[in-house]
């Protein structure tokens, strides 16, 4: 067996700032720390900072007033920010900065009387946050069917936006159709649509017609994880998303087979490394690595943190 391990893969600048963030807070102010939302889509991530003493929440109402809250990479709307303020909480802000660029686009779009057009999964935290942002002037669509049946009281002032972990082709068509059905649509001059993404996409494009199974190692609910998957499923490939070795059967797999893995912009390295482990125990697998592109972007800790220096672990 031959392991490819694609490059780029994994954590993305975001998710490091989120996840660094997160480690220097209970560092600094103790357990308990409070994260509206998962910080990043990750179970092993979440499970690790739970076993540190974070407490991810579904609603501001769970947090004691008077505590320590984070909020995760993907970013909350105005309401819930002010809920925070409300039950005085101490706050700080991990939304990864690409996730903010959308929040201001939609802003400037909605100041000016637009009706923006945001592309993206109903019910994703990323979504949910953008759209509290300028809920009376934001629909969603999420295929082309939906801007089929879109109707605009003003196709003049039109906008669209991307969530920023969705699949490149796919957003693509969409964009496409609305530029069809609304020519006049306007978009910010730099897609949304986060370089992270694209090159674990562009790297899985590119190496996956070289191999016969593809693993990609990121949660169920990771976005772009999922998109991984689909993107070598639909290059006819056997594609599996799974959090560790744990989720693979040792009959999906023979020692004469090419595997490609990859990792979501939400998981850890620590997870590659134990698939490949697994692989090479069982198959005696032998490993290269393969770099599409190379990435060097990094993102600030919030200003709060900045004067504090994280230790990893």
């Amino acid at each position: 067996m031959k392991i490819v391990l694609a490059a780029p893969r994994g954590f993305c600048a975001g998710v490091n700032m989120a996840v660094d963030s997160l480690e220097l807070t209970l560092q600094h102010f103790g357990a308990p720390v409070y994260v509206y939302h998962e910080i990043v889509h990750n179970q092993y991530v979440v499970d690790t900072f739970q076993k540190k003493g974070a407490v991810f929440v579904d609603s501001v109402d769970d947090v004691p007033e008077g505590s320590v809250l984070m909020f995760s990479a993907h970013g909350v709307s105005p309401e819930i920010r002010q809920a925070a303020k409300a039950r005085h909480l101490t706050t700080l802000d991990a939304t990864c900065p690409l996730v903010t660029k959308v929040h201001l686009e939609a802003i400037k779009y909605a100041q000016r009387g637009y009706t923006i057009v945001l592309i993206g999964h109903d019910g994703h935290d990323e979504v949910l946050g953008t759209m509290g942002e300028a809920p009376e002037a934001i629909v969603l669509v999420e295929d082309e069917a939906d801007v089929d049946r879109l109707q605009v009281a003003d196709s003049t002032k039109l906008a669209f936006l991307t969530q920023t972990t969705l699949s490149v082709d796919d957003a693509n068509r969409i964009i496409e159709r609305l530029r069809q059905r609304f020519p006049a649509i306007e978009s910010p001059p730099k897609g949304d649509i986060c370089y992270a993404t694209q090159n674990r996409q562009d790297a899985v494009r590119m190496l996956a017609p070289d191999a016969d199974v593809v693993i990609v190692l990121g949660s169920q609910n990771s976005s772009n994880s999922a998109r991984l998957r689909e993107l070598a499923s639909d290059q006819g490939k056997l594609a599996f998303l799974v959090d560790g070795p744990a989720d693979l059967s040792l009959e999906d797999f023979h020692q004469s087979q090419t595997v490609l893995i990859t990792a979501g912009a939400s998981a850890p390295e620590s997870v590659v490394q134990s698939t490949i482990d697994w692989l090479v125990e069982k198959f005696g697998a032998t490993v290269e690595t393969a770099t599409v592109r190379e990435e060097s972007v990094q993102f600030p800790l919030p200003k709060p943190l900045r004067s504090l220096n994280p230790v990893k672990g």
